[in-house]
């Protein structure tokens, strides 16, 4: 499962089982429950791991959003059971609305999919990158929040 952490809202996707293609889901609104839907939807959709997009600025420095995108991550693996992942998506939401503007829609009646379309691209980088390389990407997050280890 694929997470876009957003001021506002967070986005969801999945994948087919083998891993290949992934597919949105849901747009979570930000909220006290939000976690608690999160964790939620990995156990409807039988999740094996949980990837969250981690935002960097273009030059890899932290920012606000990424210290927010940690939090979640955190907060989500001590949630529930299965690994969470944080992975580089520097660009994502802009590829998505680059990607929604070629479909013809506009930013304003785009709100409600951006997130999941780049939870979407978040999730798909992932998969691609760990099938190509044999190993996972980014960093898992450990159940402690806050703590997060390479590899």
């Amino acid at each position: 499962m694929g997470v876009d952490v957003g001021t506002a809202r967070l986005g969801v996707a999945t994948s087919d089982p083998a891993g290949i293609l992934a597919t949105p889901v849901e747009t979570v609104k930000r909220d006290a429950r939000s976690v608690q839907r999160l964790a939620q939807l990995a156990v409807e959709l039988s999740a094996i791991e949980i990837v969250v997009g981690l935002p960097r600025a273009l030059s890899g420095r932290e920012t606000a959003s990424t210290a927010d995108a940690r939090t979640v991550a955190a907060e989500l693996a001590a949630a529930q059971s299965i690994p969470v992942r944080l992975v580089d998506e520097r660009l994502s939401t802009v590829s998505a609305q680059s990607a929604l503007h070629r479909s013809g829609r506009n930013a304003k009646n785009s709100r409600s999919v951006i997130d999941q379309v780049a939870a979407v691209i978040i999730l798909q980088h992932a998969l691609d990158f760990e099938r190509s390389a044999d190993t996972p990407p980014g960093m898992t997050v450990d159940s402690d929040p806050g703590t997060v280890n390479d590899g």
